[in-house]
């Protein structure tokens, strides 16, 4: 605050506004293509008065925008992705086309795999749903070939040294064993590229169905594949809480 005003870094006050992570508004103040009040800023962290200052993106004028969340059931097969299909592959844009807010995913799930993501046009939130430092957990639903054992699930706890680090999951659950296959519950709080896949293999086992079932205290639940909705007001206070948001001034 400074002579009674509340300022916010201009990366903030573009996630705010629901234009990008605060982590690509940098990029997009370092390429010069924003302006306060008509003057290019490509300093990272710029202070803004968002009651006095006129920001614009590529021309176009940016205010904070009502904020949006919600929970979408991914589908096998549909890339998180809201460009259009590429190579004939479905895309999850389609599947939120009723929604007129620009949301994006905070965070990802393979082509494959299937699941919860969280979108939303609270850059804020979304930064820290995906940044592995605030440790929120995402917990998976694991169908493998063959009999896991009791012996593997212990090793599987104690972690494993993948070809880009080491990783070691929150926790490793054997649920059952059915015909020639077994399912697991594995919870990780970070998002490394196909991390539970290639944990998985590293102990000699091939998943051939991956679903998010939780990201935080945020639960699928009865969500069919293709559906979203809105996240109820005590789920997002929970999920603040859970991100350490809880009690963080919006501007």
């Amino acid at each position: 605050m400074e002579g009674g005003k509340v300022l916010v870094r201009l990366n903030r006050y573009l996630s705010m506004c629901g234009i990008a992570s605060r982590r690509k508004a940098d990029e997009l103040i370092l390429q010069g293509r924003v302006k306060v009040n008509g003057l290019v800023v490509k300093e990272l962290g710029w202070r803004v008065d968002p009651q006095e200052d006129a920001i614009e993106v590529d021309g176009r004028e940016v205010k904070p925008t009502t904020h949006r969340y919600i929970i979408l059931y991914k589908p096998c097969c549909y890339l998180t992705s809201l460009g259009q299909p590429k190579d004939g592959k479905k895309t999850i844009r389609e599947l939120i086309k009723d929604v007129p807010e620009r949301v994006y995913p905070a965070g990802r799930l393979d082509y494959n795999a299937e699941g919860l993501l969280i979108l939303t046009n609270d850059g804020e939130l979304a930064n820290r749903i995906m940044h592995p430092r605030h440790k929120l957990p995402k917990t998976y639903l694991v169908w493998v070939l063959g009999k896991v054992s009791k012996e593997t699930v212990e090793r599987m706890q104690k972690g494993a040294m993948l070809e880009d680090g080491f990783a070691k999951p929150d926790s490793v659950r054997l649920i059952k064993h059915k015909e020639g296959k077994s399912l697991l519950q594995i919870v990780f709080h970070e998002g490394r590229k196909h991390i539970v896949k290639r944990f998985v293999s590293h102990f000699g086992h091939k998943v051939v169905r991956l679903k998010r079932v939780a990201i935080g205290p945020i639960e699928l639940g009865s969500l069919k594949p293709g559906q979203w909705r809105d996240l109820t007001k005590e789920e997002l206070k929970k999920l603040r809480q859970a991100l350490g948001l809880d009690g963080i001034r919006r501007v």
